[in-house]
């Protein structure tokens, strides 16, 4: 192990408030990153109540609580968004909302928050989508905001005169068939032809789950089969490479919608992940992520830990408690999900380290897009977290969810002298992602019992403040300083109704093109949003243009 000191629980080090007037330096390799979580959504009173139409109210009395109005609050523009492009070269249609659709209607709402993150409903249930960012801890913070967020729009909801009680859970399925997604978004590089980018993926991210894994009680879509597994998503996993995101599911998501420059870039979209509350986990699963794809683009060969059956293969190590079962590789031959990634993490680190220890001060061979502080960081938890998993699982279970919910269960197995079929354990294992305080995680968190990345109160100015270092400031802040007057938005996108009624759009192909640093100027100066835009078109966008 090298002698990097760790974030979390290990260390005093920690994303604290402070981030937010002294952001680390963005370095020219930056890309963005971001997820998505769907809140499961129960409604206690009433179990019969639409899951759209309570989702709805959540959303809605949110904006009623920042002061958003339906008619002045800004738009979402669902123009530049094309979710039926697949990367595999066609597009099966548009499917968006028109202009003339009412707001409010049940499943339609939607809101650009201040911290330029969205809050909206999506297949039924309240969805948080992350601003960009540029690092993993900041993936940790706006993801841990989202939390705060969607609970407060429960309170929210809650204090609202005939309101009902509705509670949310950072799950993955509902116990009775159903799934629902916690996806992550990182920009790769168009160059590198998607089926390489495909091919060396799934075998990491079949395996990854053995420290990414939420845990969960019951195995089978429907929790047929009484017992306990690691991933939340392996059970609905039904094909290798797939554009569904509700169905037919794929292990690689073919989306091809990079809310960027699409000559540069294209985004995978990962919908295999778990929704964690350990900020660890989410850590790790993004952070490692990023650092595999870099290799790949780079020509790091992965080719020989192909999968003779990735699908069986993803639920084979979802079900495998000891981490020691088999997996047939396309070659001839077996490994374990351990030795899969214990081989993903060697390639990479001689990626970047060659043979050197990778330590905060060194130098690293190849440049990653993260700084050399946290690719150092990253590589020694990979380090650390396959060492823990391979002497004892539940030596983890400070730091990720599966080990930490295991180790609940066999104790309450033990108390109550049942088996996997008993409720009462399938009611923890909801009770655990309970976004509420009272929920199982954030006790265990008041306890000390989990390890964190981010201060507590890092995360509650998170909810109201955006990245400094990607367009998502801008959004957020003009959004929270003209609310209304910025008529729409999307990820790449700003407009303004002109004096003359004519409509202005500047439009922010690279997410990395407007920040803080050069936008903080003209916002600071200027009282018209359409004034900002204009001059940040002129003087910023057409400059690096």
């Amino acid at each position: 192990m090298s002698g990097l000191v760790f974030l979390g629980s290990e260390a005093n080090e920690s994303l604290t408030f402070d981030y937010f007037h002294n952001p680390q330096t963005v370095g020219k390799n930056a890309r963005s990153l971001g997820t998505e979580v769907e809140f499961g959504i129960i409604t206690p009173c009433d179990p019969r109540l639409s899951p759209i139409s309570s989702s709805t109210d959540i959303v809605l009395a949110y904006a009623h609580s920042l002061g958003m109005a339906a008619d002045t609050r800004t738009r979402w523009d669902f123009s530049p968004e094309h979710p039926l492009r697949d990367a595999r070269g066609y597009d099966l249609g548009r499917a968006r909302p028109s202009h003339s659709v009412n707001p409010n209607a049940p499943g339609l709402a939607n809101l650009i928050l201040p911290n330029g993150g969205r809050f909206y409903v999506d297949h039924a249930h309240p969805e948080f989508s992350t601003p960009e960012v540029t690092d993993p801890l900041e993936v940790v913070l706006w993801d841990k905001a989202g939390e705060r967020i969607a609970y407060n729009a429960t309170q929210a909801l809650a204090s609202l005169p005939n309101s009902y009680p509705v509670v949310l859970y950072k799950n993955n399925v509902d116990g009775k068939g159903a799934s629902y997604g916690c996806h992550e978004n990182y920009l790769v590089q168009r160059s590198l032809d998607f089926e390489t980018l495909a091919q060396h993926l799934i075998p990491f991210f079949v395996t990854r789950c053995i420290y990414t894994g939420a845990g969960r009680v019951g195995i089978g879509t429907a929790s047929q089969i009484p017992g306990f597994q690691i991933s939340q998503r392996a059970d609905y996993i039904e094909t290798d490479i797939s554009l569904e995101t509700t169905l037919n599911r794929g292990i690689i998501n073919t989306r091809d919608e990079p809310h960027a420059d699409e000559q540069k870039w294209r985004r995978l979209h990962v919908i295999v992940g778990n929704a964690n509350m350990a900020e660890v986990a989410t850590y790790l699963k993004v952070g490692l992520t990023m650092l595999v794809i870099i290799a790949i683009e780079n020509g790091v060969d992965f080719s020989d830990l192909a999968l003779a059956d990735p699908v069986q293969a993803i639920k084979s190590v979802s079900r495998d408690l000891t981490l020691r079962t088999p997996l047939t590789l396309a070659g001839g031959g077996a490994m374990t999900a351990m030795d899969i990634q214990e081989q993903y993490r060697q390639r990479v680190l001689t990626y970047f380290y060659g043979d050197q220890a990778p330590t905060s001060t060194t130098v690293v061979k190849h440049s990653s897009c993260f700084s050399m502080e946290r690719t150092a960081d990253l590589m020694a938890w990979w380090e650390k977290v396959l060492a823990d998993l391979r002497t004892d699982p539940l030596s983890t279970a400070s730091y990720l969810d599966w080990t930490a919910k295991l180790s609940l269960l066999t104790q309450l197995r033990e108390r109550y002298h049942c088996g996997w079929e008993d409720p009462r354990l399938s009611a923890f294992d909801f009770s655990y992602s309970d976004i509420r305080p009272a929920g199982i995680y954030n006790t265990l968190v008041a306890k000390g019992r989990m390890s964190r990345l981010v201060e507590e109160s890092a995360v509650q100015h998170a909810i109201s403040q955006p990245p400094c270092s990607t367009r998502a400031w801008l959004r957020g802040t003009l959004v929270q300083k003209f609310g209304s007057a910025i008529m729409a938005a999307s990820w790449d996108s700003l407009s303004v109704v002109e004096p003359d009624g004519t409509i202005f759009t500047l439009h922010i192909g690279d997410p990395l093109a407007v920040g803080a640093a050069n936008c903080a100027p003209i916002v600071d100066n200027e009282s018209n949003p359409g004034t900002i835009l204009h001059r940040v078109s002129q003087e910023i966008m057409e400059g690096a243009s």
